[in-house]
């Protein structure tokens, strides 16, 4: 069951019903079940991007055991590393058993929110008409707006084209010759998934990425009986992986570790590439140039092997431009192909919703940021008082799982309302001088990295040349910043005007 009718006010309205927004509004009903919260789904069920991308062999590239809720455990997952159907459903299960379904309007998309200062709300205006929040959380995430190349000739296409976040699965490719554009973390997972069905593909590899194995396997019945009995089993394990990830940590953002040791990550990955790919030509372009890590590292056991069939050409070219009957690289060869899908991944840096977002001064939350996200804690902004971001920027990480982060936020988002609520505060704004000291430490951190050092062009690094993407250290001192609600960092608001003005 859902919300059917779009209420006049609410005092939290969460955008999205991803990760993000389950979890903020698991941890607020947590606290109070009677809290009055509210979110809003553009899409008819939750799950967020693990409801969209359901392309053939979706999956999660971080365990099972840290991709999930610390307060939501799940016994059962059947594989070490969570397939998209199994992602998914716990996603319903958790919404549905922490009463986030029922808080939830589906089918309703965030068109404008604009802070009245006076009232001291925000003024929001959805496709199923217009409320006011006392608090507006942006949970839509990184990875919601699918993203094509800007090349001449996509509408003259004469076959079938979609992207991999909208797979048409009423579209058959036996015997059809099918280009592939990007080697992402998603066709990393779809392209060994169709190529047997495939009479020809083409893969588009505009730059090479390093590729490690996954240790995926079977998790034993026994030990899914052990979690269901002895939780404590279950916490230890996860306790295990969340430190064996951190580990990594080192790697990408200590200059003596990145030195020293990543050279010996990269040994090992040259040893799977060698292993894999006999022809030296093909195996030389399938070499990044770059350090590893800099780019997320993909993980798979099935993309070599299925990109060295003979029914496979790897061009290693953007795509140029598109015909009536095929795809041109950058040398103007033209492929004739039935069928074009793009895992070109999702819109980079800043959130959709970004745009949509008014401060006090008029300003949409895109044009304060000029081109270059910048958050306090990844969650505030100045000129956007009650204004809280799930996943916002500098809070990606290239290691670990991003519900540790997302858990973080939520839990400092909640002490925050809390602390307004005790004080009767209408609202409170970050201050610029706390940015200012967050990003002046923020940054020379990241310089440091591999993400910044280690010779890649990556959606990391915005058009202003700097890192808006990453978290550069342990996720464990990112959950200490957010432990508490920091008031010092933040200037009070008081509506000036009634509730009726």
């Amino acid at each position: 069951m859902s919300l059917a009718l779009l209420p006049d006010h609410v005092h939290t309205l969460v955008v999205g019903a991803g990760f993000g927004g389950i979890g903020m509004t698991a941890t607020l009903l947590r606290e109070n079940p009677d809290a009055d919260v509210l979110v809003l789904e553009r899409g008819d069920d939750v799950g967020g991007t693990w409801r969209v991308n359901t392309y053939p062999g979706a999956a999660c590239d971080v365990p099972s055991a840290l991709y999930s809720f610390s307060f939501a455990p799940e016994p059962d997952w059947s594989r070490a590393y969570g397939t998209q159907e199994e992602i998914y459903a716990y996603l319903r299960r958790v919404a549905r058993e922490q009463g986030v379904t029922d808080r939830t309007m589906f089918g309703c998309e965030l068109r404008a929110a604009q802070w009245d200062a006076e009232r001291a709300v925000w003024r929001i205006s959805t496709s199923r008409g217009d409320l006011t929040a006392d608090v507006l959380v942006a949970a839509t995430g990184a990875l919601s707006t699918p993203t094509y190349p800007k090349v001449s000739g996509l509408e003259l296409f004469r076959g079938k084209k979609f992207h991999s976040a909208e797979w048409d699965h009423d579209h058959d490719l036996t015997g059809e010759r099918v280009a592939v554009i990007g080697t992402g973390a998603s066709a990393i997972q779809f392209v060994p998934a169709i190529v047997d069905r495939v009479e020809h593909l083409t893969l588009f590899q505009r730059t090479a990425s390093w590729v490690m194995p996954k240790h995926d396997h079977v998790i034993a019945r026994s030990v899914r009986t052990l979690y269901r009995r002895f939780s404590l089993a279950q916490k230890l394990m996860r306790g295990f992986v969340y430190g064996q990830r951190e580990i990594y940590v080192v790697g990408m953002t200590k200059p003596f570790a990145r030195k020293y040791l990543l050279p010996l990550f990269e040994v090992r990955a040259r040893q799977v590439l060698r292993k894999n790919v006999r022809d030296p030509e093909l195996r030389k372009r399938l070499t990044p140039d770059f350090a590893i890590t800099c780019k997320r590292i993909l993980l798979s056991n099935d993309w070599f092997p299925a990109i060295t069939r003979p029914k496979v050409d790897v061009v290693s070219s953007g795509l140029a431009a598109v015909t009536e009957n095929g795809v041109v690289d950058d040398k103007g060869t033209e492929y004739p192909v039935d069928t074009i899908v793009f895992g070109t991944g999702f819109t980079p840096t800043e959130p959709p919703v970004a745009h949509h977002i008014r401060g006090g001064d008029g300003r949409t939350l895109a044009e304060t940021w000029d081109g270059s996200p910048s958050a306090y804690l990844g969650i505030t902004v100045p000129g956007f008082p009650n204004l809280f971001l799930m996943y916002g920027p500098n809070t990606n990480l290239g290691h670990s799982s991003i519900v540790y982060m997302l858990e973080s936020q939520a839990n400092y988002i909640s002490d925050a309302l809390r602390t307004m609520e005790r004080h009767g505060i209408s609202a409170v704004e970050v201050r610029d001088d706390a940015v200012r000291r967050y990003t002046a430490d923020l940054d020379p951190a990241l310089n440091n990295t591999v993400w910044n050092q280690g010779g890649c062009s990556s959606w990391y690094i915005d058009e202003k040349g700097r890192n808006s993407v990453m978290w550069p250290t342990f996720t464990w001192q990112y959950r200490a910043r957010t432990k508490q609600f920091d008031p010092e960092s933040y200037t009070e608001h008081r509506a000036t005007a009634g509730a009726g003005a």
